[in-house]
């Protein structure tokens, strides 16, 4: 669905996207019209900046960067470009730092002195998904995966979870025994102790406070906002949306499902679904547990069989908006009524459930940004790059076959004819010509003969796979090439930069990591050398 809408077609699903052109052109049109500037009023923006001027400075995040970005975002035709992620352990997966710095990129890149626009990271604190964030993994000089998961409590938002000193210690003796430069795994230890320390008004740190402090470590020079939703003085300007669900809590699921009709009509896989009652509100309980809100007659409920009313649910958002938080095919919304966002950067599972929310930001009359498809970095190490150079493949092209890859590689090497390609390219061309030849002699067998070509072709390529694979998996056995390509482009079975931390590359090359990353084009799909 991704490749459809970087093709363009899917426009339809997008109140943004125009017929014609790429997403890039989408976001330079409407920067240059700067519609989405007017969604906010002058004390709304003020209101917006002061708040994100408080959270920064409770962070002790208000830098000079930093206050320079607030400062362009209180201009009244600044504009927006929001990413976001879960707040994953040391950051979590690569692909959550290559997002920021997507954010930070591409508002660089429209950025204009008449129209400031400043790159924004939203951390989704209100996810209550402990599996997603508690763990992280790196990939060490001695080509050692080292995974830690610690123990983050179920089913509460991680921006309620308070930062445990346990948890420091166990990353602690993890980066000490990390094999990597020691410069740089002392600056990674530096990075960790700062995000640690109190925070402004002496109180200890939350789970999400680390995860931010962190990425404004890494990306706070580049002018990135970062956005916590739990916040107070942030959750407060959240609440009319909120209220506005409440009074109509299962509109926006019909929309979203009618949504999901027309896309499976056109024979793709809607990726979200609202089953009767659901509506696109969670409520965080007296527990501490977040639970979807379900609707029914003229009564509210949740999974633990409590009851509200809509007064109830309204009183409630009144006393503490951020108690009630919106679910996945609300999210986007109830963003976009806060910021003035002119594009928002997803990756491509996201990109998919975005197809399906044109219809709840008309139901709030708020403007859909363009969906900006994020950047993407493989990220390669000097005997990685040699090896990729050698086998005459891509990281992209190992991580979808790794063993295809070398068994090609080999095969050429030597001189195996009946493993390539073009060999059984060759033998196609006899069968079907073969298979013409039958017709022409009775027009009855072009059926069967096309279908015992078709057979044929696919055994025998079922057969050069299991030989490429078994050549692969000696030549691993003798050298270790394999192996090797999967730890570091397959660790544990994933691509790579979404399981590695972005961490990994910082503590075993340093800081040219970083400048390499913000040297690439917003929104590239790239594979990195790094010297």
């Amino acid at each position: 669905m991704a490749a459809a809408y970087r093709r363009g077609a899917l426009h339809d699903f997008f109140s943004q996207a125009q017929p014609q052109g790429t997403p890039r052109e989408w976001v330079r049109h409407w920067a240059a019209a700067g519609e989405a500037s007017t969604q906010l009023g002058a004390e709304q923006r003020a209101a917006l900046v002061a708040a994100l001027r408080e959270y920064h400075a409770h962070l002790g995040l208000l830098t000079p960067a930093t206050a320079a970005a607030l400062d362009a975002l209180a201009h009244p035709a600044a504009r927006v470009v929001v990413a976001g992620q879960q707040a994953g352990l040391l950051t979590g997966p690569a692909y959550a730092v290559h997002k920021a710095a997507d954010a930070a990129l591409l508002a660089r890149e429209l950025s204009r002195e008449d129209a400031p626009v400043v790159g924004v990271f939203w951390i989704a604190s209100q996810d209550h998904d402990a599996e997603e964030v508690a763990w992280v993994s790196l990939l060490d000089l001695e080509e050692q995966l080292w995974r830690e998961v610690v123990d983050l409590p179920a089913g509460q938002p991680v921006g309620r979870v308070p930062w445990q000193p346990e948890w420091t210690a166990a990353l602690g003796r993890l980066l000490e025994g990390f094999a990597a430069p020691e410069p740089h795994r002392r600056a990674v230890l530096a990075r960790l102790d700062a995000a640690v320390q109190p925070l402004s008004d002496g109180s200890a740190p939350g789970w999400a406070d680390v995860f931010a402090r962190l990425m404004h470590g890494l990306l706070g020079h580049t002018g990135l906002l970062l956005l916590d939703p739990l916040f107070p003085p942030l959750a407060r300007l959240m609440a009319p949306a909120i209220a506005r669900e409440l009074h109509g809590p299962l509109e926006g699921p019909a929309r979203i499902e009618a949504a999901a009709e027309r896309l499976s009509a056109l024979g793709l896989t809607p990726q979200l679904r609202r089953p009767a009652g659901a509506t696109n509100l969670f409520l965080e309980g007296d527990d501490g547990g977040r639970r979807l809100l379900r609707f029914s007659g003229d009564t509210f409920s949740t999974d633990d069989s409590r009851t509200y009313t809509q007064a109830e649910l309204l009183g409630l958002l009144d006393r503490d908006p951020s108690r009630i938080t919106p679910a996945a095919g609300l999210r986007p919304t109830v963003q976009d009524s806060l910021l003035p966002n002119l594009a928002l950067i997803l990756g491509d599972g996201e990109i998919a459930y975005l197809a399906q929310l044109a219809g709840v930001y008309d139901l709030h009359g708020v403007q859909q940004p363009v969906v900006w498809p994020r950047l993407s970095v493989t990220w390669l190490e000097p005997n990685v790059a040699r090896l990729l150079r050698r086998l005459g493949a891509t990281a992209a092209e190992v991580q979808a076959d790794p063993q295809g890859v070398l068994g090609r590689s080999l095969a050429a090497e030597r001189e195996l004819s009946a493993a390539s390609q073009e060999r059984l390219a060759a033998l196609g061309r006899e069968w079907q010509a073969l298979s013409a030849e039958l017709a022409a002699l009775d027009p009855t067998l072009e059926r069967g003969s096309e279908r015992a070509r078709q057979y044929t072709e696919r055994h025998f390529a079922a057969l050069q796979q299991r030989a490429l694979a078994a050549l692969a998996r000696q030549e691993d056995t003798r050298s270790g090439q394999l192996s090797r390509l999967q730890t570091h482009l397959l660790p544990h079975g994933h691509p790579q930069e979404r399981e590695l931390s972005f961490l990994t590359y910082l503590l075993k090359h340093g800081p040219v990591v970083l400048d390499l990353l913000l040297a690439q084009q917003a929104g590239a799909q790239a594979e990195v050398e790094i010297p």
